[in-house]
Parts: C-alpha cells; sequence; structure tokens
C-alpha cells in the first residue's frame, strides 16, 4: 500500500506511534522513528519488517531539532526524495490543578504537543510544495476527547489539543490541494464497549487515513472512542 513512501511518526518510540510504525512498515513504507528517546526508537525499528527505516532523536519542542529530523531524510534516502506520510503521535503530560500549575508545566505540554505538531506540518508541507508532490500527502495529528470535554487536572494538556483541533482544520483549508489532514482522537477511556481501546485499532484507522482510499476526506475528525459518544 505505502511501496516507495517515507514516512515520519513522532513519538515512534511506544504505545500507538510505536504500533503505527510497524504497520507503516507492514505496508512497505520506509519509515523513520522519531522520538526524544532514541533507545527507545531503535527499539521499534528492531520489532518492524524489513526495509530502510532509521531512528531519529527528536525534540518536537525545538524547530532545529524538528529541521535536522527532517535533513536526515535527505541523508537517508536521497536529495530529491521527500515525506509525504507525517503522523504527529508526540506528546506529554504534566497534570495538576489550574490553580496551581506552574508556568513551565503549562508551557512544555504546549510546546510538545501543540508548537511540535505546527512545525513539523509547516516543514512537511513546505517541502511537498517545494519538490513540487503534485500526488500531496497525508498527515495524521493527535487529540483527545478531552478538548471537546475538557478534564480535571490537565488544562494544559486539554489547551494544547483543542488548538491542534483548530490547526488541523486551518491547515486542511490552506492545503487542500496539496495535503490532506485529518484528526485522529486515540483514546485511553473506558468507554460502552467496556474495555480500553488498543494501539493497533488506532493503528488501523491511520493506515486508512493514510491511504489514497481516504483522498475524500480532510480536516475531519475521527473519533476512536469505543462508542462514548452514542
Amino acid at each position: 500500500m505505502f511501496a516507495n513512501r517515507i514516512a515520519i511518526v513522532t513519538g515512534g518510540g511506544s504505545g500507538i506511534g510505536r504500533a503505527v510504525c510497524k504497520l507503516l512498515a507492514k505496508e512497505n513504507a520506509s519509515v523513520i522513528v522519531a522520538d526524544r528517546n532514541v533507545k527507545s526508537a531503535q527499539e521499534t525499528i528492531t520489532s518492524m519488517n524489513g526495509g530502510q527505516h532509521v531512528a531519529v532523536e527528536v525534540d518536537v519542542a525545538k524547530l532545529d531539532s524538528i529541521k535536522s529530523m527532517f535533513e536526515s531524510v535527505n541523508k537517508t534516502y536521497g536529495s530529491d526524495e521527500v515525506v509525504t506520510l507525517l503522523v504527529n503521535s508526540a506528546g506529554i503530560t504534566k497534570d495538576g490543578w489550574m490553580i496551581d500549575m506552574k508556568p513551565e508545566d503549562f508551557d512544555q505540554v504546549l510546546d510538545v504537543s501543540l508548537k511540535g505538531t505546527f512545525y513539523t506540518t509547516q516543514i512537511a508541507c513546505k517541502t511537498m510544495i517545494d519538490k513540487k508532490k503534485n500526488d500531496g500527502g497525508s498527515i495524521v495529528n493527535f487529540t483527545s476527547v478531552s478538548a471537546k470535554i475538557g478534564n480535571m487536572g490537565q488544562v494544559n494538556y486539554v489547551a494544547a489539543k483543542a488548538g491542534v483541533e483548530g490547526l488541523t482544520r486551518t491547515v486542511a483549508r490552506e492545503m487542500v490541494e496539496t495535503v490532506p489532514e485529518h484528526i485522529m482522537q486515540g483514546m485511553l477511556l473506558l468507554t460502552p464497549l467496556g474495555r480500553m481501546g488498543k494501539p493497533e485499532e488506532v493503528a488501523d484507522a491511520i493506515k486508512f487515513l493514510l491511504s489514497k482510499e481516504s483522498s475524500y476526506i480532510t480536516g475531519a475528525m475521527l473519533q476512536i472512542s469505543g462508542g462514548l459518544f452514542m
């Protein structure tokens, strides 16, 4: 499905990010597993199907680090190659009641989840346009149901994820002819199905969103919530 496609997955060293990396590799994509913990990223590659994959250490809160990540594409695959699949799954939590939250804890969560998503999306879009990838590409950003309903003790996380929703819809409007983009809601909450969601279940949905079969979807939000909003 993704032969001759290059993918970047941030937060690929664990959890849903790792599951996405493994699934993309199974579908013959070349995957850049990006994570702040490069050892975890390398462990992800060890678990993946054979292919030209690479582990990259990246701090998505820092623009220079993200630029270096994209430069690794040229070093690994050649100057004419470009990332056409991007999955922004990197994120952190720094929980605490709003009234007691430290400014640095608020800022750090927004830097990773919101600004990091913006930086990677911006560079990916610019690269596709500059290198005239007329067949476009696909970007999947992770948000959370808490962006809609709030969650006590997570004012920073909720603000960041609500920002990601607005960012994604706006980018989709601006780039609609170049980069179809989607919002993915990966939830780990008890639901009407009576169980936790599995990373592999989210990964399967992401595979669809990244494929040509989803070409008529852009700026949409897919809730993988086990029926929470029935």
